[in-house]
């Protein structure tokens, strides 16, 4: 091990020398009050940046244990620390020469509190985990700013962000009180029959669709209707009310811009926390919720979605489908079903973003067009099938069809931003005005069948590399020679959970895909590798921008990777 002294030393000597030659600097160095690790040297200034770490002992850091005593407070701190590290880079990091020189930077985060590999804590000693721009002019060393770089501007960011007394310790508190009663509410949701809850006083409207911020001065604070109303006494802010929405089928209704998205995207996003200030950091979904919509042209594998779809022209089986291009209402079917093999217990849909014809199939319709000339058994008349047969709940956006009311069990009406229930007027008019049209559902909902990946369909090689993958900001993951298009999975928040779920696919191949294990079993194999180990297994280096992912959005990259191939 050598000390800062060397490091800084060595920096100089390679002053305006080839950049490969940066090479020399990678180890492990001494500071006065933490220890400097360099895993990864990039090769060039305009290459995927160094990867660094440091790690600060817990005589220094000084973090009392009771922050980080539970999993739930340990991840809070860990994203509060990552969140300081990320704004006190920002200040000192600039540009130094071509390329990425300069930079230092930490993972990119959002509005959620996730696991993630950027900071990590484990018996009081703090590991962050960033990547440096090593400076350059041109392609030769800018030493003397390297040195500056590693011997003043490091120290100083770890000093501002990574030391408990140089941060503001109600603010830690209130982040890591906050996530504990966060998780500690979803956790009630099953006990209580719910599988939503939004606090009172919640600010649910975000700045733009861009800036997932909290709308300030125009918002609506959330106020549940007295009927919808529980109560809960967590452990940090004691008592907290609001709206519960129980197990079942419940459609939320309104004239447009009334909030009904609004308030079905902050459903969406409640199976992660929020950090406070958020609005939606009392917002909490069952852990198992999936948003579904229809996704044009999304490559579908052997699904058997026959519980909707039958009886195609020319015969074509829907009990193994696949196809390269699907339509709106296949896409939807394979979304519902891909998503109940893996074990979905909540289904999000927003008719903005679903197909029409597989939402719904009015009376007139129904006398137009027979039975046995559509294929499709719309989602009305199986909604209820899926609750009484698998367990399954369904919160909806309805704006169009009053025909859902004769399925519902709660009916929740938005106006200006506020909720009402008014199931007992949806029953009513249900009621006064029947549809008169025939169910097409039968009798059950349909078998749910557990597909088998075959391992040569899934290769992340390219050229002569083993792995090559790449992550476009939300949308994209590159994999191998595949582009997986993940647009339409909304409950991917961060960029660091597509790099996650890359690698996750590629440990799948080498551990578990092996053509006899199904789908589910490999995702809970996985799943549980990651929950007992960490995501580092995913990993050889110790990379600092992973992010926790669930197994739905696993399922969701691995489902749409075009080379697929289902036994």
């Amino acid at each position: 091990m050598t000390n800062q002294e060397n490091l800084h030393q060595q920096l100089l000597q390679l002053n305006d020398r080839n950049y490969k030659a940066y090479k020399d600097i990678k180890g492990t160095y001494k500071f006065p009050e933490f220890t400097l690790i360099i895993d990864r040297v990039q090769g060039d200034p305009f290459a995927t940046p160094s990867q660094i770490r440091v790690q600060i002992p817990p005589s220094i850091a000084g973090f009392p244990c009771q922050l980080y005593r539970t999993r739930s407070r340990e991840i809070a701190l860990c994203d509060y620390l990552t969140r300081q590290f990320e704004m006190a880079a920002g200040a000192i990091s600039h540009r130094r020469g071509t390329g990425k020189s300069g930079l230092i930077a930490i993972v990119r985060v959002g509005q959620s509190v996730l696991e993630r590999t950027s900071v990590l804590i484990k018996n009081g000693l703090v590991e962050a985990r960033f990547v440096v721009g090593l400076p350059a002019r041109g392609r030769r060393i800018a030493g003397r700013q390297a040195a500056q770089m590693f011997c003043e501007d490091i120290p100083e960011i770890v000093a501002q962000a990574l030391k408990y007394p140089s941060l503001d310790h109600t603010k830690i508190q209130q982040q890591v009180e906050t996530v504990e009663d966060t998780d500690w509410l979803r956790q009630q949701l099953t006990k209580r029959g719910l599988v939503a809850f939004i606090a009172d006083g919640a600010i649910l409207p975000r700045r733009s669709g861009v800036d997932q911020r909290p709308l300030l001065d125009e918002a609506v604070p959330f106020q549940s209707p007295e009927t919808l109303r529980v109560e809960f006494i967590c452990p940090n802010q004691g008592l907290i009310t609001g709206m519960g929405i129980p197990s079942g089928v419940t459609l939320i209704v309104g004239g447009g811009y009334h909030g009904k998205s609004t308030l079905l995207k902050a459903i969406e996003l409640g199976v992660y926390n929020h950090i406070p200030g958020d609005g939606r950091e009392l917002v909490v979904t069952h852990p198992a919720a999936v948003k579904i919509r229809a996704e044009d042209g999304r490559s579908i594998a052997n699904v058997d979605i026959s519980p909707f779809i039958n009886q195609l022209p020319q015969g074509r089986s829907t009990i193994n489908f696949s196809t390269a291009n699907a339509s709106g209402s296949t896409s939807q079917a394979a979304n519902i079903i891909e998503a109940l093999e893996v074990d979905a217990q909540l289904l999000l849909v927003d008719e903005d973003t679903a197909a029409t014809n597989f939402m719904i199939r009015d009376r007139r319709m129904q006398q137009l067009v027979a039975k046995d000339q559509e294929p499709i058994t719309p989602f009305i008349d199986k909604v209820r099938q899926l609750y009484a047969d698998y367990g399954v709940s369904t919160i909806l956006v309805i704006g169009g069809s009053g025909d859902y009311f004769d399925v519902a069990d709660q009916v929740i009406a938005m106006e200006n931003f506020q909720p009402k229930d008014v199931t007992e007027q949806a029953g009513t008019i249900a009621q006064q005005y029947p549809t008169e049209r025939n169910s097409e559902g039968g009798q059950r909902f349909g078998s749910i069948q557990e597909r088998v990946p075959q391992p040569e369909s899934i290769d992340p090689s390219r050229g002569q590399r083993d792995v090559k993958l790449k992550v476009r900001d939300l949308d994209e993951l590159v994999f191998g020679t595949e582009e997986i298009d993940l647009s339409a999975v909304e409950q991917v928040v961060e960029v660091g959970q597509l790099r996650a779920i890359a690698f996750a696919i590629v440990y799948a191949k080498q551990q578990y895909i092996d053509g006899c294990q199904t789908v589910p079993e490999i995702l809970r194999l996985v799943m549980a590798d990651i929950s007992s180990q960490g995501l580092d297994i995913l990993t050889n280096l110790p990379e600092g921008n992973l992010v926790e992912f669930r197994r739905f959005e696993l399922a969701a990259a691995l489902n749409r990777l075009r080379t697929l191939q289902i036994n």
